[in-house]
């Protein structure tokens, strides 16, 4: 069988050629190419807004062009000259739209109007702000308890809608706010709060310029945040050591050619990331530090005995960090089979890449979502900035942890308030400056969301942005909750597979995007403002002519709802609506760090908040840092696979062409797949274990035992350089096969990344 047309060629490099002809494509296809190319200009700029794509950091001297290929695709996906207007509605039933493709939505356009489901006909149908904010506010009112809604927020709302938002729910009574970071990045702020007092990275985007050695973990930058692939090249250019785990080989990783390097884009150059590439198993990157660890160790111990210097930054151990000692004797027995049984690396290898780590004066390391969506995603980062302790990498230039988040404002929206568990010292801040009590009993996150949805004891779900219905796991589950609701709210920009899914009484509220000028009452621009990845906080202020004469910025969405709920009494809701100065003044009288926020923000650049680890100031109950005394799993999910012959280990990624849910096109070109998205990657050796053949369908099933049948039918098979036993394919196509029930112990994410599967042909392989 020859390879079948919708495998390719993979691109040599990220970046490059590839990445400004897809950038063109993107344009072109958005019917605005010139605005949405001179909207770019802005992207990241002092007086422009910022990428509504990724949250990694702007530099602090700032360059000509800030943007990547996801930036692009990005502005253009919402710039587009396409329209969902009432009239698209008459044409399609909600039951018809059900079947489309997320892609297909979503080029449509963007919504126009406000709009209200109407049973009888099974469409939508255009209504009225008034009429739509206050018969939300009648059901949310007629519920018999506040703790019997769900407020979702995505990353992409601002900093002034995140914050009015919670202080809304919080007036109505309930901390039920399921927050988009519950599906990606919630390991990481538990474990880095638990070991150095904060749940955020440490690092500045300079500390990229300094370090010797970066660890780059399940992560995959050339497609989630390309920005990044030019501070790694920087890195790799002036000698820097990047040592990569991932089971993927990813091209991004591997190779980068910058767009704005003249010279690599005239000769066709392209510049090596990785110096280190190791294909760990799926979950065995626990294990793999471990292995670094005990090398570390050992170095020392042999150092000492021969009369050298400690490996060990002992002043560090001493003076900052406690638990040391408790650790030494965990990572001292764990044994060597262990840990290459779990992280599918040798001894060798492992001992070699301490040697990078021990060389290194300055060493960051990095992660994303191939880290925190594990069953042991928690401790695998404990077991990271133990890792990172041992050399005193953090809180020097050069030095630090770095998670690497999502969407561009999840850590902002976490900042100012979205928090189901919210600090006693925060409730209190609040009560202060408004003079009433604040609910103190601990809400919903996304998994107990659906679980009260499921079970009836919620029956409202208001949605500020996101996809909810394709972002969360276990697809037909979350299909039954959200209409099972009295009432369903989703504040977009464009129609998606969310708002398909109408409870009893369901709207879909168009609102600004992040590109367009948002005005006051009074005609005057005003600006938002969004945090990084780097705990830096910038303006951002639209350039673009809204979409519709209709729209609503989220800000004056969210206080419409919260005047029809809960009045005006304590809160001006028009007048924080009609002044986000207001908002921010707020936002400062309550929260630490933002003083002068008005004024501050308006600089270029912004400002960075707060963060006492970067300063080895450590906010934990031992004001030091932390070591965290935990054991290896018994089993990752890999072993399981391994242990059961005719099972393997899925993990969920993006395809090249996506960005979280959203789906900009078809084509995947680092990986070499065009045209086609229900693919699954298969290592070729374990091919004629499933009894397959590139191109082939098969199903997809499920291992998980529940009692729940999981089967994602007609997926076509890719040969791919995998580790034996793993095989992955994209979201949220293969979010059927995700367990609701399955998740990361202490953090409650879904575990994405290890998925147990086999394998069968599907009806039309069969038949051929």
């Amino acid at each position: 069988m020859g390879k079948p047309e919708f495998i390719g060629k993979k691109s040599k490099a990220a970046g490059g050629w590839g990445a400004l002809k897809s950038c063109g494509k993107k344009l072109l296809a958005s019917g605005a190419p010139l605005s949405g190319a001179a909207t770019m200009l802005k992207a990241n700029q002092p007086d422009g807004f910022d990428c509504p794509g990724c949250a990694w950091g702007d530099p602090e001297h700032g360059s000509s062009f800030e943007f990547c290929e996801n930036g692009v695709k990005a502005v253009a996906w919402e710039s587009t000259d396409k329209r969902v207007k009432p009239d698209f509605f008459t044409k399609h039933t909600v039951s018809e739209l059900r079947t489309w493709t997320d892609y297909d939505l979503e080029r449509e356009g963007r919504l126009t109007h406000p709009m209200r489901y109407d049973a009888a006909s099974d469409r939508y149908v255009q209504t009225t702000w008034d009429e739509a904010f206050a018969e939300i506010g009648s059901v949310l009112n007629s519920l018999a308890s506040p703790d019997r809604a769900e407020f979702y927020t995505s990353g992409r709302a601002s900093n002034e809608a995140a914050y009015i938002y919670q202080l809304f729910v919080r007036l109505y009574g309930t901390n039920n706010f399921p927050d988009c970071s519950n599906m990606c990045h919630e390991a990481s702020g538990v474990a880095l709060e638990q070991a150095v007092g904060i749940g955020k990275g440490t690092v500045l985007l300079e500390d990229f310029e300094k370090a010797d050695a970066i660890f780059v973990i399940g992560q995959n930058p050339g497609t989630n945040h390309p920005r990044m692939l030019g501070d790694l090249r920087r890195a790799a250019l002036r000698g820097a050591n990047i040592a990569v785990f991932n089971p993927v080989r990813e091209k991004g990783l591997e190779r980068f050619a910058d767009p704005q390097d003249k010279l690599e884009m005239i000769t066709g150059g392209s510049t090596p990331i990785a110096s280190e590439y190791f294909q760990v198993r799926l979950g065995g990157d626990m294990a793999a530090v471990r292995g670094m660890a005990k090398a570390v160790f050992a170095a020392d111990d042999a150092a000492l005995a021969a009369g050298r210097p400690s490996v060990l930054d002992r002043n560090f151990l001493a003076q900052h960090t406690s638990g040391f000692e408790f650790y030494r004797a965990s990572v001292d027995a764990t044994s060597w089979q262990q840990i290459e049984d779990q992280s599918g690396l040798t001894r060798t290898q492992l001992e070699d890449l301490a040697q990078i780590y021990i060389g290194a004066n300055r060493t960051i390391c990095t992660w994303a979502m191939g880290v925190t969506q594990h069953r042991h995603s928690v401790a695998t980062i404990r077991e990271i900035a133990n890792f990172m302790f041992l050399r005193g990498n953090i809180g020097r230039p050069g030095t630090g942890l770095c998670p690497v988040r999502g969407h561009s404002n999840v850590q902002g929206d976490r900042t100012v308030g979205i928090n189901e568990k919210p600090s006693r010292a925060f409730l209190e801040s609040l009560e202060k400056e408004f003079g009433v009590s604040m609910p103190r009993r601990h809400g919903h996150n996304v998994i107990a969301a659906i679980g009260a949805m499921l079970d009836g004891s919620a029956e409202a779900f208001i949605a500020l942005g996101g996809n909810f219905a394709r972002a969360t796991p276990d697809s037909p589950l979350i299909a039954k909750a959200l209409m099972n609701q009295k009432l369903t709210v989703n504040i977009a920009t464009k129609l998606n597979h969310s708002h398909l899914l109408p409870g009893k009484v369901s709207y879909v509220l168009p609102c600004l995007g992040r590109t367009e000028i948002d005005r006051n009452a009074d005609g005057a621009a005003q600006i938002v403002t969004v945090e990084d990845s780097m705990s830096m906080v910038h303006g951002s202020g639209g350039i673009n002519k809204p979409a519709s004469r209709e729209l609503r910025s989220e800000i004056g969405i969210i206080a419409g709802i919260a005047e029809a709920t809960v009045g005006s009494a304590v809160v001006d809701w028009k007048g924080l609506a009609h002044h986000y100065d207001r908002i921010r003044d707020l936002i400062a009288r309550t929260i630490p760090g933002f003083q002068n926020y008005n004024e501050r923000v308006r600089r270029p650049r912004g400002f960075r908040l707060p963060n006492g680890a970067a300063e080895r100031i450590w906010h934990t109950p031992t004001q030091k840092a932390t070591f965290g005394r935990v054991e290896l799993p018994d089993q990752t999910e890999h072993q399981k696979a391994i242990a059961d012959k005719g099972t393997f280990v899925l993990q969920t990624f993006r395809s090249h062409d996506q960005y979280n849910t959203t789906v900009y096109g078809l084509d995947d070109r680092y990986r070499g797949v065009y045209g086609e998205r229900r693919v699954v990657f298969v290592n070729p050796a374990d091919l004629a274990e499933i009894g397959a053949e590139a191109g082939e369908r098969v199903d997809i099933i499920g291992r998980y035992d529940d009692s729940i049948e999981r089967i994602a039918e007609s997926f076509r098979v890719v040969p791919y350089e995998l580790p034996r036993g793993s095989v992955a394919g994209y979201y949220p196509e293969l979010n059927v096969l995700v367990p609701l029930s399955s998740a990361g112990e202490l953090s409650d994410t879904p575990t994405s990344k290890s998925v147990l599967v086999s394998f069968r042909l599907s009806e039309q392989a069969k038949a051929a």
